[in-house]
């Protein structure tokens, strides 16, 4: 991390089919060794599911919902006290917000074994978007957290 000053925020570009910059970052959490265009078949193919599983809806509309319900409003964060160390609650940047949420969604849909990644991934995707699933729990696992541990909120600085 520099310490002279803050790295400027590029615009990512939009994707190539959606015209959508959060497909970008999907797209782009999902990428594994610079192999670009096989994360671009794995997502293009999930939100291909996600129309042939919801005839009447968008899938961007399905995935932009599933984001905003996975996404963190608390976490908490480590803060070293006197020789102790203490679990902070803390409030989530928006960007770290969707930076968590697209990463949790592409882990789990990574965890769930047994079924091609554009299945799992677009199963995670509709299920988050319905309030429901793996990145909701974990969502509100964080959030148990930082509510557990409300009581160090004076050590936040």
């Amino acid at each position: 991390m520099s310490r002279r000053r803050r790295a400027v925020k590029r615009p990512l570009p939009e994707d190539a089919k959606y015209h959508n910059a959060l497909v970008t970052r999907l797209v782009n959490t999902v990428m594994q060794w610079g192999q670009k265009s096989l994360a671009q078949r794995i997502v293009y193919g999930a939100l291909d599911s996600i129309a042939a599983k919801t005839p009447g809806a968008d899938p961007l509309e399905v995935f932009q919902r599933a984001v905003d319900n996975a996404k963190p409003r608390l976490e908490v964060k480590a803060r070293r006290v006197g020789g102790a160390t203490y679990q902070v609650p803390l409030e989530v940047s928006s960007e770290r917000q969707l930076s968590l949420a697209i990463r949790w969604l592409v882990k789990l849909a990574d965890a769930r074994k047994g079924m091609p990644m554009r299945e799992a991934l677009a199963a995670e995707i509709l299920e988050a978007s319905q309030g429901h699933g793996n990145a909701i729990r974990k969502r509100d696992e964080v959030h148990k957290m930082a509510q557990a541990n409300k009581a160090f909120a004076h050590f936040r600085w």
